[in-house]
């Protein structure tokens, strides 16, 4: 029996990820791997985990723990993220916050709630490439986000509605964006909200990587200056989406939606539906493990990853060759790498994993009119220096074969 016959048009906007296809690739003997954005699990607070499960299972706590429970989240857990989110710049209480299985399912509920085919999101080029999957289903177009003024609201209302839909939203990832590891100043902040209130549309704040900042002055989030503006949260338009998968642990799928309570309400509506609630367990784990030490293992990751990210733009600007240039992040775990015109990232991925045994990401996946073919994104969150200075020459080595 066919069924493929029956499925959904919304079905032919789903590919598979890139970089999940990629990440299936890399247990090969000698390889060094500079493709997957993930933590190094040797910095997971495991003890704090063991304990924080054997918490949840004592008999005071257990009866909630593996109970059902209800859509906003683990009240605890919300009270402490509104303390958390306020630290930051933004004040709220637990009734603006939803939790979420990872901030993933965030983003498909934010598409979900938005997007009608061809209305259009505002993205950049580059974009986060889980944000495309969760949007796609939904059959939006894209435009190329601008903040810098070249761009005026009436341009944007005009081809969107030209395409027969609206603007709905403007993503981005304001700190330390996955894939260019870039960051939105003040005054480009500043701009987003100034043109999502001409153009009237939602603006979705992906705080990923917020609290992963090694170098500079922190920059406050979107919402919080929103906030600022208005008085208060729920006469604001930003959603900002944070998540626990960078900071604790991505394998416990805990990530939350902070958000005017208009917008709560309706997705708590979206997770009845779709999943009742997130695991209660893994929410109370985090919950006692973040209350407990949140900042002082944040800081200790920090550590890490910023001798990381030292030593790969060190490595880099001794080995690149002449023609290659890439980012200088202040923060998160990614450096994006920009080659000459004529080079193209995807053709080279073969030879890098069979010949130089590195692995990388080609950046034209993070686009979403597919440009981007000389581009690729390194991550050094899960390498130390000296497998770093050694990728960095087997890349330098590579490219200059290509060039």
């Amino acid at each position: 029996m066919c069924l493929e016959k029956i499925f959904a048009p919304r079905t032919s906007r789903m590919k598979a990820s890139e970089i999940r296809e990629l990440l299936k690739l890399l247990n090969r003997p000698g390889l060094l791997s500079f493709a997957g954005g993930i933590p190094d699990p040797d910095l997971f607070p495991t003890e704090a985990f063991a304990e924080a499960y054997q918490w949840a299972l004592s008999e005071a706590n257990s009866a909630t723990a593996l109970q059902y429970s209800v859509s906003e989240g683990y009240m605890p857990l919300r009270q402490w993220l509104a303390e958390h989110m306020t630290s930051i710049g933004i004040p709220c209480d637990a009734h603006n916050v939803l939790i979420t299985s990872g901030s993933q399912q965030a983003l498909d509920y934010l598409g979900k709630l938005f997007l009608n085919p061809n209305d259009t999101a505002l993205v950049g080029w580059p974009t986060y490439l889980g944000a495309l999957g969760a949007f796609n289903a939904y059959e939006p177009r894209y435009d190329q986000l601008s903040i810098r003024g070249n761009r005026s609201a009436k341009s944007y209302r005009d081809e969107a509605e030209a395409a027969g839909g609206t603007v709905k939203f403007a993503y981005l990832s304001p700190d330390f964006a996955n894939p260019t590891g870039e960051t939105v100043d003040r005054d480009g902040r500043e701009a987003l909200l100034d043109l999502a209130n001409e153009l009237d549309c939602a603006i979705v704040e992906d705080g990923a990587y917020q609290a992963l900042r090694y170098h500079g002055k922190p920059i406050e989030p979107i919402l919080a200056m929103e906030i600022q503006r208005t008085g208060y949260i729920d006469a604001c338009r930003t959603v900002y989406c944070g998540s626990f998968s960078k900071t604790l642990s991505p394998g416990l799928r805990v990530g939350w939606v902070v958000a005017n309570n208009a917008v709560i309400q309706q997705l708590v509506l979206m997770k009845q539906a779709a999943d009742l609630h997130s695991s209660t367990i893994n929410q109370m784990a985090i919950y006692r493990v973040a209350s407990t030490g949140f900042d002082t293992h944040v800081a200790a990751a920090r550590a890490t990853y910023n001798e990381r990210r030292c030593a790969m733009l060190t490595a880099l600007a001794r080995y690149m060759p002449d023609g290659v240039s890439w980012t200088q992040p202040e923060g998160g775990m990614f450096i994006w790498v920009t080659l000459p015109r004529d080079i193209r990232a995807t053709d080279l991925l073969e030879k890098a994993l069979n010949t130089y045994k590195i692995a990388f990401v080609p950046g034209q996946a993070f686009f979403a009119d597919g440009s981007g073919e000389n581009t690729l994104r390194l991550s050094f969150s899960c390498s130390d220096p000296s497998k770093i200075e050694d990728g960095m020459r087997r890349l330098s080595e590579l490219l200059a074969s290509a060039l």
